[in-house]
C-alpha cells in the first residue's frame, strides 16, 4: 500500500511538521510513504491546520479526497488568511446558510480581532472538508463534536495525539541553563512555550504569576516563543519586562528540549479553544512535568490526577495564581502529578500504538476504494 502524506515539512516552524514526520516514520514500517506526492497513491493522508502553510494541502484534500487529520478543528482563521471577502462570505454561507451572509461580512470586516474574539471560534467552517473526506481524524472529543455538527454523515475517528519524545538533554547542561536564567537551586521555574497568540492566555499567566510571586518571591517565569504581534507585545511589555520574567524566542528542537527539561511546571492555557490537542503539553507531560491546562473537552481525556486544570472565565486568573502558588510550594505534588502524566502519555500516546490506529483506518479506506477503481 502506498500512502500519500501531505503536510508542511521541516524547517517549517509548526508542530504539524514534526507530527507528520514522526507519523510518516512509524507508518513507513508497514507501507510505502510518499511525501506531498503530485500523483495519486492508494490512499491520501492530509494534515490540516489553521494557517497559510496548509493552503495547498487543503486544496489537494478537496481534489483527491482521502483521510483528513484536523490538528485544529477551527479552520476559521485559515479561511480569513487565505480567501478574499467574496470567497470568505461564500464559504461561510456554504457552512451555515444564506441567512448568515450579513454575519459573514461583519466577521470579515472585524477580522483584526479574530485571534481573541470568541465569535470566530464559534464558527469552525468544517463542512466542506468533512463532507468531502473519506474519513476525518481528530485528537479529542471537542474536535469530534465540531466535525459531527458540520457533517453528521462524516466518518470521524478519534486517535490520541502522538507523543513526540524530545532528545534527552544532559543534566549538567540543564543545571547550567537554570543558573544562566537566574533560577536559585530550590526555586521553581514556570514555563510557557510555543507561538504566543492571544488564545494562549499569556496576559492571564503574567498577572497570575505576579500575584503568586508576592507570596513566593523566588519563583521565575520563562516565556519561550514569539509573540504573535507587535501590538500584543506592547500590551504585555509591563509584565514581560519584570525582573522575574525570562524571555527567549523561537527554540530549535534541541534548545526546546533543554529549556523544557529546565522548567518545573509548564503553563499551557488555551481559550477560546479551537478543538486542538497541544503537542507541547503532550511532550512536557511525557517528560514527567506537571502541566497546567484549560479545562474543557480538549483536555477531558487526561486523567484528573495527571494534570492541573484551570476553569476559563471570571475565575481563571485567581484560580491559576492559587495553583501556581501551590505548585511552587509543594515539590511532592509536582513530582506526583508529573509521574502520573508520564505514565498516561506512555500508555495512551505511544507513537507506535497511535500509528497502528492510523494504519488500520488507512488500510480500510484504501480497501474500500479498490473495487471502484477496478470498475
Amino acid at each position: 500500500m502506498t500512502i500519500g502524506c501531505h503536510a508542511p515539512l521541516a524547517p517549517a516552524r509548526t508542530g504539524v511538521a514534526d507530527y507528520a514526520a514522526a507519523l510518516a516514520r512509524e507508518l513507513g514500517r508497514h507501507a510505502e510513504i510518499r511525501l506531498n506526492p503530485s500523483r495519486p497513491c492508494d490512499v491520501e493522508l492530509y494534515h490540516l491546520g489553521n494557517n497559510h502553510l496548509h493552503r495547498e494541502i487543503y486544496r489537494r484534500a478537496l481534489e483527491r479526497p482521502g483521510v483528513a487529520v484536523l490538528h485544529d478543528a477551527v479552520l476559521q482563521h485559515f479561511f480569513l488568511g487565505s480567501l478574499d471577502l467574496r470567497g470568505y462570505v461564500e464559504e461561510f454561507v456554504y457552512n451555515y446558510g444564506e441567512w448568515h451572509r450579513d454575519l459573514a461580512r461583519r466577521l470579515w470586516q472585524s477580522r483584526a480581532r479574530s485571534a481573541q474574539d470568541p465569535r470566530y471560534f464559534r464558527y469552525p467552517m468544517l463542512r466542506r472538508i468533512a463532507e468531502r473526506s473519506l474519513a476525518v481524524v481528530v485528537h479529542n472529543p471537542a474536535a469530534a463534536r465540531m466535525v459531527a455538527a458540520h457533517a453528521p454523515e462524516a466518518r470521524i475517528v478519534e486517535i490520541p495525539h502522538l507523543h513526540l519524545p524530545l532528545p534527552p538533554p544532559d543534566p549538567v547542561e540543564v543545571n547550567r541553563l537554570r543558573r544562566r536564567l537566574g533560577v536559585a537551586p530550590h526555586a521553581v521555574l514556570f514555563g510557557v512555550f510555543g507561538y504566543l497568540r492571544p488564545s494562549k492566555r499569556l496576559h492571564v499567566v503574567l498577572r497570575a504569576f505576579a500575584a503568586a510571586r508576592r507570596e513566593a518571591p523566588e519563583c521565575v517565569l520563562l516565556v519561550a516563543g514569539r509573540v504573535e504581534s507587535e501590538e500584543l507585545e506592547r500590551a504585555l511589555a509591563p509584565w514581560l519586562e519584570e525582573p522575574s520574567v525570562r524571555r527567549v524566542g523561537f527554540l530549535p528542537l534541541e534548545e526546546f528540549a533543554l529549556h523544557a527539561a529546565a522548567v518545573d511546571v509548564c503553563l499551557n492555557l488555551r481559550y477560546p479553544p479551537a478543538g486542538e490537542t497541544s503537542g507541547i503539553a503532550i511532550r512536557l507531560m511525557g517528560m514527567g512535568k506537571p502541566v497546567v491546562l484549560t479545562a474543557g473537552e480538549e483536555t477531558a481525556h487526561f486523567p484528573e490526577e495527571a494534570c492541573v486544570r484551570v476553569d476559563p472565565g471570571p475565575v481563571e486568573e485567581a484560580m491559576l495564581a492559587r495553583f501556581m502558588l501551590w505548585l511552587a510550594r509543594d515539590a511532592a505534588a509536582r513530582q506526583r502529578i508529573g509521574a502520573l502524566a508520564a505514565a498516561h502519555i506512555a500508555r495512551e500516546h505511544d507513537p507506535a500504538r497511535c500509528a497502528a490506529r492510523y494504519l488500520e483506518l488507512l488500510q480500510a479506506v484504501a480497501g474500500e476504494r479498490r473495487p471502484a477503481a477496478a470498475g
